[in-house]
């Protein structure tokens, strides 16, 4: 009986014209420059949680988990891959009894958000031309 094999199909990004350059739509990391579409802060509710802190000084858990209607463990891993990009701090503290962690967008959040914001315009502007 002969082994069965199965073969992995890569298929190509899709790609757009941006300002005479050809911009990828990928999976990239925010060192990949900014022509790139970073996975990280696609994701809805980390892109949700970097928009809401973006017009807000600082959330606490309880807040942007009522923002995005996710569980605590959901929220809990989005979060901690943001921060451990560092798009967002954390400050964790006690009221009363309570545990309280208070998120900020940090300096190089706010910078790729405005990245992903900058490629999802020119997406839309390149898609409207043609």
């Amino acid at each position: 009986m002969a082994a069965k094999t199965s073969a992995r199909v890569r298929t190509e990004a899709p790609a757009f014209r941006r300002a005479g350059k050809l911009a990828v739509v990928s999976g990239a990391s925010r060192a990949d420059g900014d022509s790139r579409l970073d996975r990280l802060v696609y994701e809805r509710v980390r892109l949700g949680m970097m928009s809401a802190l973006a017009v807000r000084d600082e959330l606490t858990f309880s807040e942007l988990k009522a923002l995005f209607d996710v569980s605590d463990g959901n929220l809990s891993a989005h979060a901690r891959k943001l921060e451990e990009a560092r798009y967002v701090s954390c400050t964790k503290s006690f009221d009363g009894r309570r545990p309280k962690s208070v998120y900020r967008l940090t300096a190089a959040g706010r910078a790729a958000l405005n990245r992903y914001l900058d490629h999802v315009e020119a997406v839309i502007k390149a898609t409207r031309r043609g």
